[in-house]
Order: C-alpha cells, then sequence, then structure tokens
C-alpha cells in the first residue's frame, strides 16, 4: 500500500495551492519543502489580491496553515529523485535517507534565476536589482533607472523597452550585446537612453541608490537596475522520470500542468517561467484538480473489479 494519494514537491505558492486543493478534496497529500522560495530576496510581493505588499514568508506561512487546516503534511528535507514503482505509483527520495511512496506526483520546484557575472549585482538581487516590473516598477517609478543587458538578449530588449512605462528616466546598458540597427531604432523611439561600454561592476550610489560603473571608469547613478537573467527551470526530477520537453526545451505539459509520464504533474514556474505568484497558484490549484480527478479514474476502475 502507498503512503499517499499526492506527493506535492516544492513548497512554494504553486506547491501549497496544489495541496490545499488536494487536502480539501480529502486526498492523503504531503508537501516535500527544500526551503528555498525564488522570491526569498525580496523584502514585498505584489499583484497578489488580497495580499499586496506583505512579506513573501507572510504568504507562505499563511498557505502552509491552510494546508494544515485540511489535514495535509508538510515535510522538510530536498527530493533527490522519483522512481516507478512496480505496477503503479512512485517512490521519492529524500536527502535524509526516507521515501515516501505515492500514487500521484507534482513538482512544483520552480526556477533559478541565473544573473549576468557583475560584481555586485548578485548582492543587490531582490532589492535595488529587480527582474520584474509587474511585481516592482511601481515602487520605483518616476526615478532614474537602468536596464544591463545579460545572456537573455530576447527579454534584456523587451524589457529595456518595458521599463520605460514606469520611468521618464531610463538607461540602456548593452553591456556585452551588440545592438542592430532597428534595436537601436526603437530604443531611441521609445525614449530610453543607450549608454555603451562594458559593465565593471554596480555599487552604492552616493544618493542612495546605486552606481553602475564602466569598464573605462565612468560611473551612471541610478535608483535602481533592471535586468533579465537566464531562466533555468529545476526540473531534474522530471528529467529523471523522461518526461517530454517542447521545441523550447522546457518540460512540456498540457493546460492543466500533466506531463508525458502519466500520474505526474507540474506547476509554476518548473514549467511556465513568466508565471508571477498568483498564476503560479492557479496552475497549482488546476494541477490539483486534474490530479484528483486522474485519481477518481483508478478508484472507480479498481470499485469495478472489485465488485466483479
Amino acid at each position: 500500500m502507498v503512503e499517499y494519494d499526492v506527493v506535492v514537491i516544492g513548497g512554494g505558492v504553486a506547491g501549497l495551492a496544489a495541496a490545499t486543493m488536494l487536502g480539501r478534496s480529502r486526498r492523503r497529500v504531503v508537501v516535500v519543502d527544500a526551503g528555498e522560495p525564488r522570491n526569498a530576496p525580496a523584502e514585498h510581493l505584489h499583484g497578489f489580491l488580497s495580499r499586496d505588499g506583505a512579506a513573501p514568508t507572510e504568504l507562505l506561512a499563511a498557505a502552509r496553515r491552510e494546508v494544515r487546516s485540511y489535514g495535509g503534511e508538510l515535510t522538510k528535507g530536498r527530493a533527490e529523485g522519483v522512481d516507478r514503482l512496480e505496477g503503479d505509483g512512485f517512490a521519492v527520495r529524500l536527502d535524509g535517507g526516507g521515501r515516501l511512496t505515492t500514487r500521484a506526483v507534482l513538482v512544483a520546484t520552480g526556477l533559478r534565476d541565473e544573473l549576468p557575472e557583475i560584481p555586485g549585482l548578485a548582492e543587490r538581487w531582490g532589492r535595488e536589482v529587480l527582474h520584474c516590473p509587474y511585481c516592482h516598477g511601481y515602487e520605483v517609478r518616476d526615478r532614474p533607472l537602468g536596464v544591463v543587458g545579460g545572456e537573455n538578449r530576447p527579454f534584456t530588449l523587451h524589457q529595456a523597452q518595458l521599463i520605460r512605462q514606469w520611468s521618464g528616466d531610463v538607461v540602456f546598458f548593452p553591456n556585452r550585446i551588440e545592438l542592430a540597427e532597428g534595436e537601436r531604432r526603437r530604443l531611441d523611439a521609445r525614449g530610453v537612453r543607450v549608454v555603451e561600454g562594458e559593465v565593471a561592476r554596480v555599487v552604492a550610489g552616493a544618493g542612495g541608490g546605486l552606481g553602475v560603473e564602466l569598464a573605462g571608469g565612468r560611473l551612471v547613478e541610478r535608483a535602481a537596475l533592471f535586468v533579465g537573467p537566464r531562466f533555468a527551470p529545476r526540473d531534474g526530477l522530471l528529467a529523471g522520470l523522461g518526461c517530454a520537453r517542447g521545441e523550447d526545451g522546457w518540460v512540456a505539459t498540457d493546460r492543466t500542468g500533466r506531463t508525458s509520464v502519466d500520474g505526474v504533474w507540474a506547476a509554476g514556474n518548473v514549467m511556465d517561467s513568466p508565471a508571477q505568484l498568483i498564476n503560479a497558484a492557479a496552475q497549482g490549484s488546476a494541477a490539483a484538480v486534474a490530479v484528483n480527478h486522474h485519481l477518481l479514474a483508478a478508484d472507480v476502475e479498481a470499485a469495478l473489479v472489485s465488485v466483479g
């Protein structure tokens, strides 16, 4: 006999929303949480109805209470692998040597933001260095802003044009990006100033913001910087199960988060890099409903066999 109906791997909003819905559906569910939320550096969250301005830790604490209130369990640890059991079901291997057996698995392990390797950038990530204007743009509106070019070229160039919506004073630092004539014209038309030169480091600014120091020594002061990270999904567990990938290289799912492996779902940033907190929570809820229907179909088939 398996221990759980569903093991949810990942204790962010996607995983906790899924666990809450599964608990309300009277399913035996446990959340495995490594305690490494993507938004840990941020002091406040925005765009989440009824929680605007709250600390991310407050949202997670409230969500954990809700999971427990419906009979869900939470366990601290890291899932090191997921194995198929003979017949139906899976075994989730934990870093402490434990093992959880389950009928279905929902992976909500998120992604890593891989920042450009510029000294001083990572230390300010989530505070003066940002990436999502929908999450943090309003808080730095009408102030001198900058956008630093990174490896994620399409995202960075889009970001440079987008940030202008929050401020009339935006500087784009291409860094190592060679701008095509059409790209430069678009930035000029948008009113974004381009400052050439490789970014050497990011330092504290004299006015309480920060300074972008170029390789030649020039210092450009800004109140905040936006940067386009490379988004790296934490999808090793899904890869280990053999889940198919789409043309973009990310694990392929249907609209409910169902993967190509029967009994395995994904939700949140592990399969959708643009998903904000509120979107990730919705994806977790939708995936939980789909998982419950999957289990229901199996329950009905088992009941038919038992009655002959």
